[in-house]
């Protein structure tokens, strides 16, 4: 695509975690990439210093802007009483950042920062689109949807949930393309996994999940996972110690590891997953070709992740199990189970075959951002 742009001003709202921040990034790359090299561009995103994007700001592809605002407890909490201040606060803050850098466009891909930013953005006149991962949206998308040119879906369930006075178009969820870089050779040696065993990848997010580590864990003990398997494990940062502390012998020949930047080499170096179903994790599973065993986060909110992990089994890329039923169920005797009645490889095949020919979220996102910014381009001309 050849987007024959002079310059391009874009904002990107969104943070708080990675599966808000990350398709932020992997849009705004996309969208440098397609405008080219001769084209100008200012492309910034907004955060908060709550928000994992604080943490990960020295390794970020775009600078940070910070605003101050933070989302209500969903239980009573004192902290609850200073966000009406802080909202009033973070929409002089956005109006401000807005007319600083003058966008063409303004992106919002989900946390509590995007609503004040898209919220002015609207009433100063600046399109706005958003980018909903889940499959039932999140309320900051829900509020916002009726003023946006444009909704972009990771799941297509999502859509009845919106108004359809919106310009809806399901993309699925942009991924990294650094994500699905990873050489399989080289994961092996990084993790020093033997090559001629099968890898099974087990992801709790990068907090780690307590109840899937115990479940792991117990099954480990109980010797449930065959010789010809190894384990590449995410415990997460807060349960790393402990879950390695406890194991003792029965995590030899087994990789843990609290948490890895580089996921293009977990991805490569894996051959199955046992993880949760947020958003952007089963996108990257499913780009990378990875059939999953998922075990949705029974409290994320308006249940999206059983959702989410509903629309993966339907479409034939995993099996789930109910996160009730954990302590009944021996996780790594079930996922081997599934590799040796053959149903990993016809998940296998069945992701293959839904990839063939069919073009990246991401480019359809970047693309259609970027004529979006032509058309306001030259509506300003026009004026």
């Amino acid at each position: 695509m050849t987007s024959g742009l002079k310059s391009i001003s874009l904002v990107f709202a969104g943070g708080g975690t990675g599966g808000h921040l990350f398709p932020a990034l992997a849009i705004a790359q996309r969208v440098g990439e397609l405008a080219g090299e001769s084209c100008q561009k200012k492309i910034v995103l907004v955060g908060t210093v709550r928000g994992i994007e604080y943490r990960l700001r020295e390794s970020l592809s775009l600078p940070l802007q910070l605003i101050d605002i933070r989302g209500m407890a969903r239980r009573l909490a004192f902290s609850n009483l200073a966000v009406p201040f802080l909202v009033v606060k973070s929409l002089w803050q956005s109006r401000a950042l807005l007319k600083a850098h003058r966008p063409d466009l303004v992106v919002g891909t989900g946390g509590y920062v995007c609503w004040p930013v898209l919220r002015m953005a609207a009433m100063m006149g600046i399109t706005t689109v958003l980018q909903e991962q889940n499959s039932y949206p999140g309320v900051v998308t829900r509020q916002l949807a009726g003023s946006a040119a444009r909704i972009y879906l990771g799941f297509d369930e999502a859509r009845q949930f919106l108004p359809n006075t919106t310009p809806i178009v399901t993309t699925g969820n942009p991924v990294r393309k650094s994500v699905l870089s990873g050489d399989r050779r080289q994961a092996l040696e990084h993790f020093k996994l033997d090559p001629a065993r099968r890898t099974v990848l087990v992801l709790g997010g990068s907090q780690g999940a307590r109840s899937i580590n115990a479940a792991i864990s117990k099954s480990l003990w109980a010797g449930s996972l065959e010789r010809g398997y190894q384990l590449l494990w995410q415990t997460g940062e807060r349960e790393f110690n402990h879950v390695a502390g406890s194991l003792g012998s029965a995590a030899q020949g087994h990789v843990l590891f609290p948490f890895e930047q580089r996921m293009d080499l977990v991805y490569a170096a894996a051959d199955m997953v046992i993880a949760r179903s947020g958003a952007i994790s089963l996108a990257e599973i499913e780009a990378g070709g990875l059939p999953a065993l998922l075990i949705p986060y029974p409290h994320a909110a308006g249940d999206h992740q059983r959702m989410n992990a509903k629309a993966s089994v339907s479409r034939g890329f995993a099996e789930v199990i109910n996160p009730d039923d954990l302590d009944s169920i021996d996780l790594l005797a079930q996922i081997v189970a599934m590799d040796r009645d053959g149903r990993i490889e016809r998940m296998r095949q069945t992701l293959r075959q839904h990839t063939v020919g069919r073009k990246p979220a991401v480019d359809v996102i970047a693309e259609d951002i970027i004529r979006l910014v032509v058309k306001a381009q030259e509506a300003r001309v026009d004026r």
